[in-house]
């Protein structure tokens, strides 16, 4: 069953409870009224028609995967969260040129996938399988449509799939995993997704590569022993597992 779908009170409570234990009640305060008016300006007309300028990709594949069409509830969840954007084509390539992996033996796994963009892009490459795992029901529901009508010549995965799921709850394949993180959680959700794959990790010992895109939090990753960065500039970073 998938969890249920995370409400708007719900969702501001915990973000302000980890804000404020942080940095206090009125510098939490002062970050949601930031937050709010970045959300209002962000409904603009003017400012919709450029989160419109990320739809090449949807053109040319018949799909929907931009941030232009997200709804107005999941973008305000998602500000609390992690709001939902399309990964740049070009830049995804880039960062998968820079694993020199054997991509045949690893399981993709993006956490935070909302529509599924980065899951579409994966099946260029030849993984074992491209999972994604998204919290928002309704992003879920609209990634399983895009993995159905998906086409592309350059294809060579074709076991794609959705799960709807808490991220820092997921159970991880015991296969190789090559994760994906568009930042996509909290600093206590990311902690918790790190901590679940450490275990993982140590139980059906496997590597691991992290390509963690917008790496605001990435003093977490290179926190943990078990992490090495291996190559990273100003957009993202490239973790490996040590010892595997």
């Amino acid at each position: 069953m998938p969890p249920p779908e995370p409400s708007l009170s719900s969702s501001l409570a915990s973000w302000f409870r980890e804000q404020a234990s942080e940095n206090g009640t009125l510098t939490a305060t002062n970050k949601f009224a930031a937050l709010l008016w970045e959300f209002l300006r962000d409904s603009m007309p003017d400012r919709r028609r450029q989160r419109y300028g990320d739809i090449d990709f949807d053109w040319d594949h018949r799909v929907d995967t931009t941030s232009a069409t997200v709804s107005w509830r999941s973008r305000l969840v998602g500000l609390l969260h992690s709001p939902y954007q399309a990964t740049d084509p070009g830049l995804f390539r880039e960062m998968l040129a820079n694993l020199k992996i054997e991509f045949q033996r690893y399981v993709f796994i993006d956490i935070g996938s909302g529509k599924g963009r980065a899951l579409l892009m994966a099946a260029d490459y030849p993984f074992l399988r491209i999972v994604g795992v998204e919290l928002m029901p309704d992003l879920h529901h609209v990634a399983q449509k895009n993995i159905a009508n998906y086409k592309s010549d350059s294809q060579k995965s074709f076991s794609l799939e959705s799960v709807c799921c808490d991220a820092a709850t997921f159970e991880f394949p015991s296969e190789p995993p090559v994760l994906y993180l568009f930042n996509p959680l909290p600093k206590a959700g990311l902690v918790s997704l790190l901590e679940n794959l450490e275990q993982s990790l140590l139980t059906h010992p496997r590597p691991a590569f992290i390509l963690y895109h917008n790496p605001i939090l990435e003093h977490l990753l290179l926190e943990r022993g078990w992490l090495s960065k291996i190559h990273g500039t100003h957009q993202y970073s490239i973790f490996v597992s040590l010892g595997k």
